[in-house]
């Protein structure tokens, strides 16, 4: 007996210095919300940034009712931003948007963005847009708004570039780093030099429009390797990304850019890629660039702080 207490008290002993091997973290924690909450109205008498989302129709992959909820949560939390959602911008109007210090398209005019048929605006409600950018308001274009437009040279030259079929691509990946490659830009400022994106479209091989002088701040690295079948599942058909073809596509294992900025007469654009759909808002490096670039904008500057998983850090 003996010795099993004196073997038991040795091996309690040799604990500590086992557990040492690992660090252990405590952070401030709380679960993510797994209900998206009904936003509240902000209080009118505060000086907030007015932001007029345009949305009412999408691709069928994305939830943009929910994008909507989400992006209007996250951006009133903030206490900086006082958010409309408009779903019928057909016949929208100067005086309308006017209303407001920045836009963001959330739309798609297409159900699927290979579609020859397409949802779109009156000519008006387009000229409305491209002077309220034009004469000084500020623009994000988010996600979706690249999906189209690649008909419509303005719209394009306006949100930098677009997705075209046969040509542009989503590379299989739904998490990958983006890589930001200014981090002196005001919108970037204070975050670390790689973050992560979840669930979410690793947009490739965009057509980019020549005349929108757009300053890319992020990009992300597609790989032929990704096209693994092991990897890619049913969605990418191997018959179609054989290793062949894939040396045979424009873009391929190269860098892309995935945020940009860029002016368009006195107005800010700010242009982001990412933001699928509200899982992959749940994320801090993908909220810290949507709230600065946004912020940015609307206003030429930026006092949002980066949130904690985005921010740079000390390696040594």
């Amino acid at each position: 007996m003996r010795r099993f207490l004196t073997a038991g008290l040795m091996a309690a002993a040799a604990l500590p210095s086992i557990a040492s091997a690992q660090v252990i973290v405590t952070v401030p924690y709380r679960p993510p919300e797994t209900v998206q909450r009904v936003v509240i109205p902000a209080n009118p008498t505060e000086k907030r940034l007015k932001v007029l989302i345009i949305s009412g129709q999408n691709s069928y992959e994305h939830d943009w009712t929910g994008v909507n909820n989400m992006l209007r949560t996250m951006m009133q939390d903030t206490k900086r931003f006082d958010l409309r959602v408009t779903e019928d911008f057909d016949q929208g109007d100067l005086a309308m948007l006017k209303a407001y210090d920045v836009v963001l398209l959330n739309y798609s005019s297409r159900w699927n963005y290979a579609d020859p048929d397409q949802h779109l605006w009156s000519d008006a409600a387009f000229k409305a847009l491209y002077q309220y950018v034009r004469e000084g308001g500020g623009l994000v274009a988010y996600h979706s708004a690249f999906t189209w437009g690649r008909d419509i040279p303005e719209y394009k030259r306006l949100i930098g570039a677009a997705m075209v079929p046969g040509q542009s691509r989503r590379a299989p990946p739904g998490a990958f780093p983006v890589h930001i490659i200014d981090r002196d830009h005001p919108i970037t400022k204070g975050m670390r030099e790689f973050v992560w994106t979840y669930n979410d479209d690793m947009y490739t091989n965009m057509s980019m429009d020549p005349e929108a002088k757009i300053h890319v701040l992020a990009t992300a690295h597609e790989t032929s390797a990704s096209y693994d079948p092991r990897l890619t599942g049913p969605k990418y058909p191997f018959a179609a990304y054989t290793p062949d073809k894939l040396a045979k596509m424009k873009g391929m294992d190269a860098d892309h850019p995935q945020v940009w900025t860029a002016d368009y007469g006195k107005g800010r654009v700010f242009s982001i890629t990412l933001g699928h759909d509200e899982v992959s808002l749940h994320f801090q490096p993908l909220q810290t660039l949507i709230l600065r670039g946004t912020e940015w904008a609307a206003t030429g500057a930026v006092t949002l702080p980066v949130e904690d998983e985005a921010k740079d850090y000390p390696t040594k």
